[in-house]
């Protein structure tokens, strides 16, 4: 099986570091296209991948296409392509545009699938989704392509809004958390090496702790905030600013976006 990549940007390459590690596909079946140069001689000299400023040309061989362009982009590009991956399965990991959209109404076998930037270290989380007319040799397919950069959960369609939303924009959240918690440890009196590292630390120790405990995280909170003392005190605070309802407003915003760019 040769497996093709439309954009050769952050995501592809974390996806063709995970399925040369676990061997899911070799290098020489691995083709990609993209415009800049500059990407197309890191992937050939790092990964050993074949390279193709021509998006037909990528696909020619393929048997599997994975469409990693930015959703403003694909209108531009898909017009082109569309008549040539009839036979072909069609993974998209394009935020917002449908299984529908892609396959404009031909029945060419589209899954879709959202995946997450931790992918890069091989701890991402995807919802991947069946399109109407793809098959579950077509959905084993793509679990084993986005299972060898972390987890994956199938799911209907529409709920990849959610997911978007969830893991598939969530990633930034917790940086912009971590970004003020370090600043702020800074001007409390820690150097900026030391806060890193302390942050570092607690979010990635906290969130094992989860995976690894059957509690809840509301029953992890709760056992770390003694009443009357400093946790309980920044709680306090966070309850008063509404964070829930923050991050609530947040995330509702990044699902309405998702379904604008269907």
């Amino acid at each position: 099986m040769k497996i093709a990549f439309i954009g050769a940007g952050n995501m592809t390459e974390a996806i063709i570091s995970g399925i040369l590690r676990r061997g899911v596909f070799k290098a020489p079946d691995i083709t990609i296209s993209d415009p800049l140069l500059e990407r197309r001689n890191h992937m050939e000299v790092t990964y050993h991948v074949q390279v193709r400023d021509n998006n037909i040309d990528a696909l020619a061989e393929a048997d599997v296409v994975i469409l990693a362009v930015k959703p403003q982009v694909f209108p531009a590009i898909w017009e082109d392509l569309k008549q040539t991956v009839s036979n072909k399965l069609i993974i998209s990991i394009m935020a917002g545009i449908t299984s529908e959209t892609i396959a404009s109404g031909t029945d060419l076998r589209v899954i879709r699938v959202m995946p997450n930037t931790p992918s890069l270290i091989g701890r991402g989380a995807s919802g991947i989704a069946m399109g109407q007319t793809a098959t579950e040799d077509d959905m084993n397919t793509a679990e084993k392509i986005m299972q060898s950069v972390g987890v994956s959960v199938r799911l209907e369609e529409e709920q990849l809004h959610a997911v978007t939303a969830l893991s598939g924009s969530g990633p930034a959240y917790i940086f912009y958390l971590m970004e003020a918690m370090i600043s702020e440890a800074v001007d409390l009196g820690l150097d900026e090496d030391t806060a890193r590292l302390l942050c570092i630390e607690t979010v990635g120790g906290a969130a094992d702790l989860l995976a690894f405990s059957k509690d809840e995280p509301a029953d992890l909170r709760q056992r770390v905030t003694s009443k009357g003392g400093t946790t309980a005190a920044a709680i306090q605070s966070f309850d008063d600013d509404i964070f829930k309802s923050i991050v609530a407003r947040a995330m509702a915003r990044a699902f309405e976006r998702s379904k604008e760019l269907n």
